[in-house]
């Protein structure tokens, strides 16, 4: 960045006398103060808006799924059985109907994922799954966590 010192310079008139040049440069420091604090506030918040409901997921080997251009529905179950799609809480039985009509506003079938606890009951997981599939949704994936080695 460069700086001007300005110079006392003479008016065109004897009148005014000496007067200073206004400075015509834009000082950048405290512009570029904001926005790395609003960087370092942005990067630390945006992991904290990914999931809405805590759920301990189990551990797993597979790959992480890469394809972002279609957003999918997080289906998730936690300990006391409660289901929630995103941050909604629903009961068993209304959860078919949100994710059908959830899906007529889309071009092409959603990806729906499910994640379950893993101190949840194995039917419960395996009842919804057959639920959403019956319904033809055929694009239903469990997450979990990455296993650590």
């Amino acid at each position: 960045m460069a700086a001007t010192l300005s110079t006392k310079t003479r008016s065109r008139g004897r009148r005014t006398g000496g007067t200073y040049r206004p400075m015509a440069e834009i000082n950048m420091t405290p512009f570029i103060d904001v926005m790395l604090v609003l960087l370092i506030v942005f990067m630390v918040a945006a992991p904290l808006l990914t999931t809405g409901v805590q759920v301990d997921l189990p551990d797993a080997s597979a790959k992480a799924i890469t394809d972002e251009n279609n957003k999918p529905i997080e289906l998730t179950i936690n300990k006391e059985g409660k289901i929630f799609i995103g941050d909604t809480e629903f009961k068993e039985d209304r959860i078919v109907p949100q994710l059908k009509a959830m899906s007529e506003e889309r071009t092409e079938q959603p990806r729906i994922y499910i994640r379950g606890d893993k101190t949840l009951e194995y039917g419960k997981v395996m009842r919804m799954i057959g639920a959403i599939n019956g319904a033809g949704f055929t694009k239903v994936a469990l997450i979990s966590e990455q296993k650590t080695r």
